[in-house]
């Protein structure tokens, strides 16, 4: 008689479970939320990873230029200090450091002042742009002064050096001046011999003899 009484309990908790919601799609959809979550954070980390690695090495960039470039007021302030010594020096007739003891001394100082201010340039790499005649012009470090007729350099070449220029490592900081080379003009034989050629008549022509 007890099994009769435990018989119809354990049918209604068979009923009871069967009815109950399945709990397996729910996970299922709580772990591909969880998934796409952890996936998108991932992205962002890895942006934000990005982003932060980009900034240091344009901080460091700027750090690096701040450093190379931080004379470049004061190195181009000293250029017309470099430039009066080498006039000053180039002034001096040749005879007359031979000829006067006074001028050796003096001419000898400011050359000694000179290579001082030059090694310290070079310390800070500042280097002179001197150009040769003959040099192919760049328009990165020359300054076309004017146009020289040159028979013996092909246009856009330096026919003549007006001022030096300087470069603070790879910036300018004053451009070559120079004279530039181009063609040189026809010749008044060649003018007068392409007139007369012009005005003769061509090869084959008729030429009117009546009086």
């Amino acid at each position: 008689m007890q099994q009769d009484v435990d018989k119809p309990e354990t049918e209604a908790s068979v009923e009871a479970a069967a009815e109950a919601p399945d709990g397996t799609g729910a996970a299922t959809g709580q772990e591909s939320d969880a998934t796409a979550e952890i996936a998108d954070l991932k992205d962002k980390l890895l942006r934000a990873l990005a982003d932060t690695e980009n900034l240091r090495r344009r901080h460091t960039r700027e750090l690096e230029e701040a450093r190379r470039y931080a004379m470049t007021g004061f190195a181009r302030d000293l250029l017309d200090v470099a430039d009066n010594m080498r006039r000053a020096i180039a002034a001096v007739p040749a005879n007359a450091r031979e000829e006067n003891e006074l001028v050796a001394n003096l001419l000898e100082g400011v050359e000694l002042t000179e290579r001082s201010l030059l090694t310290a340039f070079d310390k800070h790499k500042v280097a002179r742009i001197d150009p040769a005649r003959g040099d192919k012009f760049d328009h990165n470090r020359h300054q076309a002064m004017f146009e020289v007729p040159s028979a013996d350099l092909p246009p856009g070449h330096v026919a003549e050096v007006m001022q030096t220029g300087w470069v603070l490592a790879d910036r300018l900081l004053r451009p070559a001046m120079v004279g530039v080379s181009k063609a040189m003009p026809q010749t008044a034989t060649a003018t007068a011999n392409d007139s007369v050629g012009d005005d003769a008549p061509g090869r084959g022509s008729t030429v009117d003899t009546r009086a």
